[in-house]
């Protein structure tokens, strides 16, 4: 070998330590680690949605899943959103698009009020 060569194997074998460190260093972050940008659940039951808030990311989808023994609807109080009666069981979905707040309530029990806040 040249003493070119030895040199360029020294400084090869160099970047490949530094590179293996820096990457021993760098945690390693999973899909489970991280809270889902893509959806959040909305639960429905004695009266209530649960959490009566909830924040979520531009283009993230909210699904209210009703788990009371009656029927409710989830309505936008400013027309954006409006779902069917929903039986025990049965979900409504919605994609949120637009930064901004969204309250919504049931129009069969107009007391049950929630908020979805998309950031």
């Amino acid at each position: 070998m040249t003493n070119k060569n030895v040199a360029l194997a020294g400084t090869a074998g160099a970047v490949i330590i530094a590179i293996v460190s820096l990457l021993a260093a760098t945690p390693i972050v999973t899909a489970d680690d991280q809270p889902s940008a893509a959806a959040a659940q909305v639960k429905i039951d004695n009266f209530s949605f649960g959490p009566q808030t909830v924040t979520i990311p531009v283009g993230a989808t909210v699904t209210w899943v009703n788990r009371d023994d009656i029927p409710h609807t989830v309505v936008s109080t400013e027309g954006v959103f409006k779902s069917k009666v929903r039986d025990t069981d049965e979900t409504f979905s919605y994609t949120f698009a637009k930064a901004g707040t969204y309250p919504y309530y049931c129009s069969v029990h107009p007391k049950m009020t929630g908020t979805v806040v998309v950031k």
